[in-house]
């Protein structure tokens, strides 16, 4: 490989464009300096990709919210096309985001452009037929979890195990005494972490039911510590305004300080997705919130072909930590598992081994390095049919 290599990369969400951006960083470890053009967002932009399209501007979780905004995400999509089309790369690298990446990879088949695809959709979760497009349009899959790898081998998906990136990632910037202090925890309480996502539509669902989830847990059991740490991409000042709102005393952490609040919790309600995997990465005892539009859910239930729906109890291959979904998400419920995660010894115990299953089914860490090495593999390939041709 003596000339750069040319790569697209197609990731459509903040996690996304988050991992990317990771295993751009290990190939350039490992001395490659890709030419990078593409959909992303600041990580991969400040990583040197040609941003093509700003997935800022596709955040929508649901397939309601998804059909509204049809039209646009059809848009960007041929932009992405078009340039595919007219300066084909040595290899299309699609991250997540499925239906939209799919699309982008019948493309590139078409133009002869090997697709690898990291970060399985969840086809094992629910619509497994797509395992058969999938197979049609993908040269490599790249997955997070081992029992994936199966799930494709028996498709007949080229797939290959290289560990979830979190693993890597869960380093809290200061130390529990330090976060206690600097959030001003009252450490005679006990601490509740609330985590209603990191997505406008999530925030408007989930935060009203988790705020009156805390008033109830207040009513049962008396004082302890509210924090709610928000994602970097949030604007915190609306959500300070809901908080002082509800009449709690809650500590709003905004700046993406997660891993730092989560240490010092001694238990966490939050969104379903990737959070539920961080916090069990860092071993605390959670509850699982999952809340979309009406319509979306009824669509959903009908598609989903397995029991539980938050990644830790999917990842532990049974349900370890408890979900409130859809109608079920009743804050006196939620504030009952609270108290019990809270107060109950032996519950918390059994839940945290557990969770200590879910770290090891997860790998053992170094996945962008992984990842960077099968993109050079696929390099390489690439490089030899073109001579052979």
């Amino acid at each position: 490989m003596d000339e750069r290599p040319r790569l697209m990369i197609s990731a459509g969400e903040a996690s996304g464009d988050h991992h990317a951006a990771r295993f751009v960083e290990a190939l350039r470890r490992r001395g490659h300096d890709p030419a990078l053009v593409g959909m992303g967002g600041p990580r991969l932009q400040a990583a040197g990709m040609e941003l093509i399209v700003d997935c800022r501007d596709l955040a929508i979780i649901g397939i309601v919210e998804v059909i509204v905004h049809w039209r646009t995400i059809m848009r960007e999509l041929e932009r992405l096309r078009d340039r595919l089309r007219e300066d084909p790369p040595d290899v299309l690298i699609l991250v997540d985001y499925p239906e939209f990446n799919l699309k982008l990879a019948r493309t590139a088949r078409d133009a002869g452009v090997p697709v690898l695809f990291y970060v399985s959709p969840q086809v094992w979760a629910w619509r497994p037929h797509r395992v058969r497009k999938i197979a049609r349009l993908v040269d490599m899959m790249a997955v997070l979890f081992p029992f994936e790898v199966d799930f494709y081998e028996r498709a007949g998906v080229p797939v290959r195990y290289v560990g979830h990136p979190l693993v890597d990632e869960i380093h809290p910037e200061v130390t529990p005494e330090q976060a206690r202090a600097e959030f001003a925890l009252d450490t005679d309480r006990p601490t509740l972490g609330l985590m209603p996502g990191s997505r406008r539509g999530e925030i408007d669902r989930l935060l009203p039911v988790l705020l009156a989830s805390a008033a109830r847990l207040r009513e049962k059991r008396g004082p302890l510590n509210l924090v709610l740490p928000l994602a970097a991409t949030l604007d915190p000042e609306p959500i300070r305004q809901q908080v002082d709102a509800s009449g709690l005393d809650i500590q709003v952490i905004p700046g993406g300080r997660a891993y730092d609040v989560i240490q010092v919790c001694d238990a966490v309600v939050t969104a379903s997705g990737t959070a539920t995997l961080e916090i069990a990465l860092m071993g605390v005892p959670m509850a699982v919130v999952y809340r979309v539009q009406w319509l979306t859910w009824q669509i959903m239930r009908r598609l989903v072909t397995i029991d539980n729906i938050a990644l830790v109890n999917i990842v532990a291959r049974r349900r370890i930590v408890q979900e409130f979904v859809q109608g079920a998400a009743d804050p006196d419920a939620i504030a009952t598992e609270a108290a019990r995660l809270i107060d109950d010894g032996d519950y918390r115990a059994r839940m945290i081994a557990s969770l200590r299953e879910v770290r090891a089914a997860m790998g053992e860490g170094d996945g962008p390095m992984r990842m960077a090495m099968l993109i050079e593999e696929m390099l390489r390939d690439r490089a030899g049919a073109m001579i052979s041709e």
